[in-house]
Formats: C-alpha cells, structure tokens, sequence
C-alpha cells in the first residue's frame, strides 16, 4: 500500500494524491483554499487562479483523486466559502457572489459523486465587517459528498439530547401523507410512533441537523483559517469507522449495547413502558456494545484513516488522533507543516516531497 499513515506529505496535493493507492482512505476532511482571499505565499498554491472556472478546474482535478482513493463506504467533507467579485473578468458582474462552491458542487456531481448534505456553519463571533450596502457574512458551507449510495455512517455517535419533553398529544392516524405533498417530500412516519409512546423522538437523542453553531478557533501562530476542532469532530465520529476489515473493508460498528431509563438501576427491557410509567423521566443513557464486524471474514483489522489533502495547521489531524482514528495530511507550505507537528507535540519526519 503506497499511503502511509499519520504523517505530512509536503508538495502539490495532486502529484501525492496520484501516488496514493487505491480505496485506502475511509474519510476526507478539508477546507482547499477560497477563491482570491487569501495568498498563502507558495509558488503553485491554488486560490490565486484568474477565473472562478479556473479555480473550479483545478479542485476538480484534485477531488477525482481524491474519490479515487477513498473507500466505496468512505464519505468527503469540504469546507468552502464564497468570494464577492471585482470585476467581470474574475466570472461575475462586479459586486456579485461568485458561487464559487456552488459551481465546484455542480461540477463534482456531473463528475459521479452524490451530495448528502449542504452544513450551515453558523459561525457564533464571525469576523466584523464595515461593509454597508449588504449583511455581513457569518457563516461557511460545509459539503458532504459520498462515492455510493450505500456508505457508513454512524449517526448514534453524534446525536444530540432532545430539548422538549414527550407529549402523548398525537394521534393515531396522524402521520397519514398529507395531499400537497410532492413526490420528493419526506416522512414523519418514525417520529409520529414516538410521540405516540409519549417520546420526544430517538432515544438516544435527536439528529443534529444541517445548521452548526460553532465558534470560530482562536490560534496564535501564521496560519489564519484554522478549523475549529468540533467543527472536525463530528464528520470523524460519523463517517470514519474505528475499525475496519482488511480483507474486505467492509467497517465495525457498535453492538446494541444496555439502554437506561434514567432514574431506573436496571437496564430497560421495553424503555417505552418505562416512559409511560414515569413520563416526566423519558431521557435515557446508553452503554455502546463492543464493536461488532459488519463481515464474516474474521480477519485482520485496522484503524480508521482520515485524509486532509489541505492540511494546513493540522487540525483534522489533532481531533484524529484524540478520537482514535489513523490519519494522512497533505500541505504545499512547508511552514505550516512544521507548524502542525508543533501542534502534535512531535518533531516532523525526514522530508516528503512530491517530485
């Protein structure tokens, strides 16, 4: 296997990416550089192209690679945010959004990969802005993308407690599909069977949902667009296991485990009946089952791999490795790479350059 594990290759993340092996990463987690907002003072940096297009180009190019190399379970997150153009010569009429993310996801969808989700990244002390003659922006859109549509993802991992209480005032019948609704529209129909239960929704807490409201990270070093760590945390808690199947790769996932009622000892056999018996006392906790294999091989395994093709500062690499997971970086400065194993408390490795 030609990916190595916890470590900085530094160079041009494409010429690494091409020397990686096939399906060998579980995870990818990045934030490439915005379109002509910031110059990180490296000869064949992108960010720096002269047309949005041209920008969009060059990601495309990266993220084939990058599909190439991850898993057929694996999942992608980018992180992107927008610029405001100049001039018509940058792709947009002056003073205009360039939809930059936009035309990359428009262009990685045409190109095979499945767009799961747009994240709102609610940033809770956004940078003050002196602008008049619009709203500041505050937030960055956070991209999740898949190769298939059958992939891993562990949403127990990173749900949330509910914030009301059960109500028995549902009805049944009540989660009849309503007549407006479209031939793309969802359905209610789980939820509606726990408020019948005098439950609130999932016990083991709610979906977090496509809005994040997360502090931006405070660092005192030269790098100047650090991720935020529990920005990282939950796409690692979710979509990249802590063990896989060498033989088919197929990842564990936790047993059952017991689930309690909070305020009963014993664990609930029917946690429902424990509900309706003491209806002001529905949360419960749950003890995770060892992991379980999702094969019969009764192989090998390995630990769950993370790359970050934009390593910057380090951060993925960080959140990693407190988290269990194995990881892989790729930055094209060599000073924020020795700003990063400054950050993993290590010294660097001998120099790895892409030729």
């Amino acid at each position: 296997m030609n990916t190595p594990r916890n470590t900085i290759l530094i160079g041009d993340t494409l010429k690494h990416l091409r020397r990686l092996s096939d399906a060998s990463v579980d995870c990818v987690i990045t934030s490439p550089p915005f379109f002509l907002l910031r110059d990180y003072g490296v000869a064949g940096q992108i960010g720096l192209e002269a047309t949005v297009d041209d920008w969009v180009a060059k990601l495309r190019a990266v993220f084939a690679e990058v599909a190439r190399v991850l898993t057929p379970t694996g999942s992608i997150w980018i992180d992107l945010g927008d610029s405001y153009s100049r001039h018509p010569r940058y792709g947009a009429a002056a003073k205009s959004l360039l939809l930059a993310p936009e035309r990359l996801l428009l262009a990685l969808a045409e190109d095979g990969l499945i767009v799961r989700n747009k994240i709102a990244w609610a940033k809770t002390n956004p940078m003050p802005s002196s602008v008049t003659d619009r709203f500041n922006t505050t937030y960055d859109s956070v991209y999740f993308l898949v190769r298939s549509p059958r992939y891993y993802f562990d949403l127990d991992a990173v749900r949330v407690p509910h914030t009301s209480g059960g109500s028995r005032s549902e009805k049944e019948g009540t989660s009849k599909r309503p007549d407006w609704a479209g031939p793309l529209s969802g359905s209610n129909s789980g939820l509606h069977r726990a408020r019948l239960a005098g439950i609130p929704g999932h016990l083991l807490g709610k979906n977090v949902g496509d809005v994040w409201r997360i502090p931006t990270a405070s660092f005192r070093g030269a790098h100047f667009a650090t991720f935020p760590q529990a920005l990282v945390e939950r796409p690692l808690l979710a979509t990249c296991p802590l063990k896989v199947c060498v033989a088919c790769g197929i990842p564990w996932k936790a047993g059952p485990g017991k689930t309690f009622v909070l305020g009963e000892r014993k664990p609930a056999s029917t946690v429902e009946t424990h509900v309706r018996r003491y209806p002001n006392r529905w949360r419960v906790l749950r003890q995770p089952g060892p992991l379980e294999p999702g094969c019969s091989c009764n192989g090998a395994t390995r630990r769950g791999r993370v790359l970050d093709p934009f390593m910057g500062s380090g951060t993925v690499a960080q959140v990693a490795e407190r988290l269990g997971r194995d990881w892989l970086g790729i930055e094209i400065n060599p000073g924020y790479v020795d700003m990063a194993w400054k950050r993993l408390g290590r010294k660097p490795p001998p120099l790895r350059e892409a030729a």
